[in-house]
């Protein structure tokens, strides 16, 4: 019955296809039975519909044709708006009566949509595969505050988000991992309209309450991009969330957004336990190098020269040291109102007639600026400043830089 059909997707590009996406399993196998049993291995972080892509795609690369139709059912089943079940399922009906001899033959789709089918085939089934080896973490400085209890990673080259939660002594632990749609024209947002991605360290707030076009799904979470390092950089535009699919849509080609991170409906859900608790961190970079639990305690050195200086830091403002307090900026420090002579001049003239004071730290959090020129981390705190005078209490947010071996503040402002 699927004579015909079988050869032809074993001959031509489909199979051609599927085999090189599952290629980093392939390429390692030595008992092709015990890796595809260990594929298949049911586990609570295992997405059900991917798991359902990944074993219609593994049964047509094995010639079983009738399994797979009937993964991909089930797939549709589950799933009723995921467009690349549909081209595939299309496939396989077209595959009993004629050859097929691409992927997306059976379709009358564009040439492009069928590419964007292919990426996102392609894309889900390698981060599938990763996930089945064991997820570690980036080589990322990171520590939460006391109120934060969870980070997101986007890794833009896997169109992928990751969610760690904060664990026993701030250790990262994952949770869960879902597949996302970037901008149309890939990372590195620079101007409004351009349709890229921004790459950095931001923060979501709590979701948007207000009627919002269907195109955002079921729910939307700005983040506040441009931060203080895109905009000193001149980098324009703004709008860019954490939002769902259309309701007809299941999800959407890797790059298809106007720059924001789109997750389909059902992860956006799952997702709203993390994000409504607001000012959640999101690190969005670009091939993160992934490394195991030992690896990113090799940090703590690093991450102990850090806290040391924004201790110092903090001595030198508490006992008036004005010179010393000024050795913690690098030259080229900028804020709000200017740059470091401005900010030394303002300094100097408000020091000079004060004596000690009182400056406390609280709900620190610090995360590497990915993907930058420099080794950089942003600091997030509570500042309680108390003088004769003066009682403040307020939000900081600096960006510290290593300098010459050492580490000293880039920016400093209001959070």
């Amino acid at each position: 019955m699927y004579n015909i059909g079988m050869r032809s997707l074993r001959k031509y590009c489909y199979i051609a296809f599927v085999s090189a996406a599952l290629l980093p399993w392939n390429a390692t196998a030595v008992n092709h039975e015990a890796l595809t049993a260990r594929l298949f291995v049911q586990n609570k972080n295992t997405n059900a519909v991917e798991r359902m892509l990944v074993q219609t795609l593994q049964s047509i690369k094995e010639g079983r044709l009738q399994q797979a139709l009937d993964y991909v059912d089930q797939l549709l089943t589950i799933s009723p708006n995921f467009a690349l079940a549909h081209l595939i399922h299309g496939d396989l009906l077209s595959a009993k009566a004629r050859i097929l001899n691409n992927f997306g033959d059976a379709n009358t789709a564009d040439v492009t949509r069928i590419q964007d089918f292919k990426e996102e085939a392609e894309i889900r089934i390698r981060n599938y595969f990763d996930r089945n080896r064991g997820l570690t973490q980036p080589n990322m400085l990171v520590e939460l505050s006391e109120k934060q209890s969870h980070v997101l990673f986007v890794d833009t080259a896997r169109s992928r988000l990751y969610v760690y939660e904060k664990g026993e002594g701030n250790v990262l632990r994952y949770i869960a991992d879902y597949y996302v749609t970037i901008g149309k024209n890939g990372i590195g947002k620079k101007d409004q309209g351009d349709k890229r991605t921004p790459i950095g360290v931001y923060f979501a707030s709590r979701k948007l309450n207000r009627p919002l076009p269907d195109l955002y799904g079921d729910a939307a979470y700005p983040l506040n991009y441009p931060n203080e390092i895109d905009s000193y950089e001149r980098k324009t535009g703004s709008g860019i969330w954490i939002h769902g699919t259309p309701r007809d849509t299941y999800s959407r080609p890797p790059r298809a957004s106007d720059g924001c991170v789109v997750l389909s409906n059902p992860d956006m859900k799952a997702l709203q336990e993390v994000l409504q608790a607001g000012n959640t961190p999101v690190v969005i970079g670009v091939n993160f190098q992934w490394v195991n639990p030992d690896s990113v305690r090799n940090q703590d050195r690093e991450k102990a020269a850090l806290k040391s200086a924004i201790e110092q830091w903090r001595k030198d403002w508490a006992a008036q040291k004005t010179d010393a307090y000024l050795s913690h900026y690098t030259s080229d420090f900028f804020y709000s109102d200017g740059d470091l002579s401005r900010w030394a001049s303002y300094k100097r003239q408000i020091q000079a007639a004060k004596p000690k004071v009182n400056v406390n730290l609280s709900e620190v959090s610090m995360f590497t600026y990915p993907n930058s020129k420099r080794n950089m981390v942003v600091v997030d705190f509570e500042q309680e400043y108390v003088s004769a005078a003066l009682r403040n209490v307020m939000k900081k947010r600096q960006y510290w830089v290593q300098e010459n071996g050492e580490w000293k503040i880039l920016y400093e402002g209001s959070a």
